[in-house]
């Protein structure tokens, strides 16, 4: 007669483990352009390369296309289909020991040399880091504390948003006048509900300038928008 078998006489084998090195995943995890870990990673929504933001709109000053896999992101408004990369972003610090706190000390020695106020999105990202090894050093933290800190990270996301969500314009300033010199980069991108105001303060910041009071009305042309398929 056939006996059946008995599960607790058989030995299973443990699960394998096995550690994955750094250096074996950098290929994914560093930029292109630059070779370095990304910073405020930015996708190309075409194809979904991604890059360091800075490295990738310096790029696209000059050129069309994925510095990947040359495909051509717009004919004209390249900028206008990238994205940051929230989630890339997060797995890089993750895996890096230490990349985030380097690059927040450096984002604040950047603003404090120039004379400028530390943006909120610096001051929040640098706190949560602290909070976050202060944590793992003491032990590990209480349930409510951390639905505590999950609220205040959000409530921090929000308030820190800067209207990147709101619907955005793209706005060409080019100098007529013959007194002032013209923008280095003379298209931008921001908020619908940007005013005058916040067109003439910026003009005045980027050219150094005490005020800007000029006379005349500030002349505005405006085109419809025309995409080169």
């Amino acid at each position: 007669m056939r006996r059946g078998l008995c599960l607790s006489s058989v030995s299973i084998p443990k699960m394998m483990t096995r550690k994955i090195k750094l250096w074996d995943i950098n290929v994914h995890i560093t930029c292109h352009l630059c070779n370095g870990y990304l910073i405020d990673a930015t996708t190309v929504t075409e194809c979904l390369h991604t890059f360091c933001r800075s490295c990738l709109v310096k790029y696209l000053e000059e050129n069309n296309t994925c510095p990947t896999c040359r495909i051509v992101i717009h004919q004209s408004h390249p900028l206008q289909y990238i994205g940051h990369d929230r989630t890339m972003q997060d797995i890089v610090y993750k895996l890096v020991p230490g990349l985030q706190e380097a690059e927040m000390k450096k984002q604040r020695e950047f603003y404090h040399k120039l004379g400028m106020e530390v943006p909120g999105d610096i001051k929040g990202e640098t706190c949560s880091a602290k909070q976050h090894l202060a944590s793992h050093h003491n032990g590990e933290t209480k349930p409510d504390e951390n639905s505590n800190k999950e609220t205040s990270e959000e409530k921090t996301e929000e308030d820190n948003d800067y209207h990147r969500s709101d619907e955005q314009v793209s706005i060409c300033l080019e100098c007529n006048s013959s007194k002032l010199r013209g923008l280095k980069r003379k298209w931008i991108r921001c908020s619908a509900q940007a005013t005058v105001l916040h067109l003439k303060k910026f003009i005045a910041k980027k050219l150094n300038l005490s005020s800007f009071n000029e006379k005349a009305p500030l002349l505005l042309h405006y085109r419809p928008k025309m995409d080169l398929l």
